[in-house]
């Protein structure tokens, strides 16, 4: 798969927004700050299609990308994240789970976790919410480059055996900022 287009094309807030023109969606989902606005940026070779900052939870509302004008990345808010009030954290809940549960489009489901830590129990249940629905999880551990290789292996170890993934289920490897796992995380995806 090479993605030679990528464009965005609405922040929704509400269902009613979402594109209909039935073209298949992959989502992404993890905690503020994962780097799922960075993967999105860095799989479409664009710097800011995707809005990026420092700050977690920049990410409220249901960002879809048109790819190649076949089909859609679509970033959702993450979870997790300390700072906001429990009615906006309750609501992003919110737009997460009618997302995920209602969509009909969506075709896969990629969970990012930040390779230095130990996944959240929010991690853990929404890898077992894409396993309840039956989609196949495509679990990507992020910021690769920020740890050694020697604590990869062993946070890798972690976060396989904190989501209680099965053995034969693979754990990908991605860094933006060094361009690492991009073709392998494609691959996975289709």
């Amino acid at each position: 798969m090479e993605i030679k287009k990528a464009d965005f094309v609405i922040s929704a807030v509400k269902p009613e927004q979402y594109p209909d023109d039935k073209r298949l969606e992959i989502a992404f989902v993890g905690r503020s700050n994962a780097g799922k606005s960075s993967l999105i940026n860095t799989l479409t070779n664009r710097k800011k299609l995707a809005k990026t900052s420092s700050t977690p939870g920049k990410t409220r509302l249901v960002n879809f990308f048109i790819i190649n004008d076949d089909f859609y990345f679509v970033d959702l808010p993450g979870y997790g994240y300390a700072k906001v009030s429990k009615a906006e954290k309750s609501n992003w809940s919110k737009v997460i789970e009618s997302y995920l549960v209602d969509r009909e489009p969506l075709r896969k489901v990629v969970l990012l976790v930040d390779c230095r830590h130990k996944p959240t129990q929010d991690d853990v249940s929404m890898y077992k919410w894409i396993k309840h629905y039956s989609y196949e999880p495509i679990v990507v551990a992020t910021k690769i480059d920020k740890i050694s290789n020697n604590e990869i292996s062993k946070n890798l170890k972690v976060i396989k055996e904190t989501l209680g993934m099965d053995s034969g289920e693979k754990i990908m490897k991605f860094s933006s900022l060094k361009k690492r796992g991009i073709e392998e995380l494609l691959e996975a995806m289709f």
